[in-house]
């Protein structure tokens, strides 16, 4: 699991104008119950006609929907920003 899948499932979903998915991992593998790893911690920046009429708080609610299984399985930490 890396950004390039998160990337692809938001892509399909939202078909954003402006996408950024970052891991950063790597800034927290000291960090107590990080589950190790590579591909842990993530950031999301958004922009999508999809997200538009959603409060901030909507936004992320069908952000972390849609990533449900990898927020299951690999993503330990997620920052989401939407741009409106």
């Amino acid at each position: 699991m890396n950004e390039s899948t998160i990337y692809k499932k938001l892509e399909i979903f939202f078909q954003p104008s402006f996408l950024k998915v970052t891991n950063d991992s790597k800034e927290h593998l000291n960090h107590l119950n990080n589950p190790g790893g590579d591909n842990s911690h993530f950031s999301i920046t958004i922009k999508s006609a999809k997200l538009s009429a959603l409060t901030r708080i909507e936004g992320q609610r069908l952000i972390f929907k849609i990533l449900n299984n990898e927020m299951k399985t690999h993503i330990h930490a997620l920052v989401v920003k939407i741009i409106y």
